[in-house]
Order: C-alpha cells, then structure tokens, then sequence
C-alpha cells in the first residue's frame, strides 16, 4: 500500500521537499491519477500506463477510445489530462506573448516544442517579431504529409508584412523523430533567407522540432547571415 511507503519515497511528499523536477515519469503520473486501483497502487499503475503508451507523451496523444480502454482510466480522466496539457501549452505561450522580449532561445525552443511535437504530419510555422525581437504573433502557416511540406517564400513575405515584423524564427517539426536539418530543409531556409531580405526582414533561427527535442540552424552556424 502507497500510504505504507516512507513519506519520503511517496511522490505528493517527495515533490514538496525535492521540487517536482526531482520526480521520474511515473510518479508524476501518480499524483495525477491520484488513487490506484484494486491490487495495484497508483505508482505501479502509472508504470504499467508508461509501459502501455510509451511515454507520457503517448498517453497525451491517446484517443479517448484508447485512453479508457486502459484499467484505472475513464472519461474524467481523459478530460483532465488534456486540460493539464492545454495550460502547459498557454503557460508557455503567454511567456511569447506580445511585447516579450526574446532574450532566451530556450523559452522559444520549450513553446515551439510544446507547440509542434505532438503534430501527426509536418507543419511549417513562423514567430514573427517586431525590431526589439518582441513577439507579434506564431502563425502555422503551411501544412504537408507524414513527412513534407511546400512552403511558399512569398506567403511568408505577405504575413510578415501584414504583422509589420522586422524578424523571424521559422519552424517545423518532423514528425519521423528525427531532429537533423535535411537538404531541402536547409534550400528552403535559404530561399526564405533571400526573400525576407529583399524586406528587411531577418530570419534569427530556424527550428526543427521532433518529439522533445529541437535543433536550432543558428546554433549550427546553418544560417546565411
């Protein structure tokens, strides 16, 4: 029994001593689903969960169907959890709201992640700034398959002079896992480069997002100016 445990290993006491940044996945877990169920406490639920999904990110991804199927799990449940994803995704959206200052390129890598990894096909988006490298506004712009997506340099030139941006980031994700810059990702970066350029409008980075992790063309020295 999960009340029997030292306080010191139950996860709502360890969280509160140590930060929750000190908890694995599965105790996590455990505070969110709160209770086990018959023969099987709640920590050792949520490992068979993380086992079953994948990760924590396949059970945010679970239909409703798939997520009530699972013993200790139900509708309740499911709308809980998707209500704890959303406020992760506007806590870190409001860190990018208009007049934040991008003083941190890992602020912008945690809401692009939160923002593109769990798409199930490519999406191509923009952060367009103003000339203090605030944030004007994130804009999805093209869409594509599992593994592509036409991007069109002069749609992107016609945000970024509706917004009136004096900077980018561009960003996509993969949803192959994969976070590496292919050749098309790079011929693209450069056509967009060029076009914004001809505006005065200057791409700071480009991201690529796959699954938790993201790769940044500045920080590769990837990009033209």
């Amino acid at each position: 029994m999960l009340k029997d445990w030292p306080d010191v290993e139950k996860p709502r006491e360890k969280l509160l001593n140590q930060g929750a940044t000190s908890l694995s996945d599965a105790e996590l877990l455990a505070i969110f689903l709160r209770t086990g169920v018959k023969g099987c406490n709640v920590v050792d639920l949520s490992r068979q969960l993380l086992a079953s999904f994948g990760s924590i990110s396949g059970i945010y991804k679970a239909s409703l169907s798939e997520f009530c199927e699972k013993k200790g799990l139900g509708t309740a449940k499911y709308v809980q959890l998707q209500a704890c994803l959303e406020m992760s995704k506007r806590h870190l959206a409001e860190q990018l709201t208009q007049g934040y200052s991008l003083t941190s390129s890992q602020s912008t890598k945690n809401y692009l992640i939160s923002e593109l990894r769990n798409e199930t096909r490519e999406v191509f988006a923009v952060l367009f700034l103003n000339n203090q490298h605030q944030v004007i506004t994130f804009e999805r712009l093209f869409y594509g398959t599992i593994d592509a997506a036409a991007v069109y340099p002069r749609i992107v030139v016609e945000h970024a002079l509706k917004h009136h941006a004096a900077a980018v980031i561009l960003s996509h994700n993969h949803p192959s896992g994969i976070a590496e810059s292919s050749t098309a990702d790079k011929q693209i970066t450069h056509r967009l480069e060029k076009a914004l350029n001809l505006i005065d409008v200057r791409v700071l980075d480009h991201m690529i997002i796959a699954g938790h992790q993201c790769y940044s063309f500045a920080e590769h020295g990837e990009l033209s100016v």
